[in-house]
């Protein structure tokens, strides 16, 4: 029998990495994207060469949106496994940010997260084992200047983690977050030379973390291997936030 998981941000480079790492591991997969269709489309034709015996499906949601999570339940049928890897940053001081740029925010890190595992959450439940996993941040737990309310934002998905770990533990979901550190993204590519020297600098390990890394980090959780660890909050830092 086919396993199928969720990727939400698919088209993104760690939702990319997470995707092949996941294929590699026989699951199939449905390819979320909220706007870059060009992207999603390309994993898709490269997954479903690479992967025949697997099915590969493109679906779409804008998170941005309240009606993100109840567009996207729709388009799901069989789904043992929720990867959250969508979203974006936010720089700016606390008193530059809007009521929008808050609203925009909590609506795609937690609110229609939120919803969509409650919307899916008989579907996970079918299952003998099924997962959640959050892409979550180092800001979440160390918080960051001129991030507040991205470093807030991810803070609520650890606090959800936790919680919604106890709820669902009966129904024999595992929910989990991975909090990266500094990973080698396009997200990144406006630090200068100096500042990223001196990012890594404060990293004990003294390099950049890679998309791979959190692709292997959710294959794992994914295996079976884990399937005794649940409400935890893994760091993925280089040792930067310990």
């Amino acid at each position: 029998m086919k396993k199928f998981a969720l990727v939400l941000g698919a088209s993104g480079e760690i939702g990319r990495a997470i995707c092949q790492s996941l294929a590699e591991d026989g699951w199939s997969i449905y390819i979320h994207f909220s706007n870059n269709e060009k992207a999603a489309q390309a994993l898709y034709h490269s997954l479903s060469e690479n992967f025949p015996t697997q099915e590969f499906m493109l679906v779409q949601g804008d998170f941005s949106k309240a009606s993100g999570a109840q567009l996207l339940a729709a388009q799901i049928f069989n789904v043992q496994a929720i990867v959250f890897a969508n979203g974006q940053a936010h720089y700016s001081l606390l008193e530059d940010t809007t009521v929008e740029d808050m609203d925009a925010l909590w609506r795609v890190h937690v609110q229609n997260p939120m919803r969509l595992t409650a919307l899916l959450s008989s579907k996970l439940r079918a299952h003998d084992v099924s997962y959640v996993l959050f892409i979550g941040s180092i800001w979440g737990e160390a918080g960051s200047a001129g991030e507040a309310l991205y470093a807030a934002v991810k803070g609520a998905q650890h606090a959800f983690v936790k919680s919604y770990a106890k709820e669902a533990a009966l129904s024999r979901i595992r929910v989990n977050a991975i909090a990266p550190g500094f990973i080698n993204t396009s997200m990144n590519s406006h630090l200068s030379e100096e500042e990223l020297d001196y990012i890594l600098e404060d990293i004990p390990l003294g390099i950049a973390g890679q998309t791979t890394d959190v692709a292997k980090m959710v294959r794992f959780y994914l295996s079976g291997n884990a399937d005794y660890v649940t409400g935890q909050v893994i760091r993925l830092n280089g040792g930067w936030y310990i």
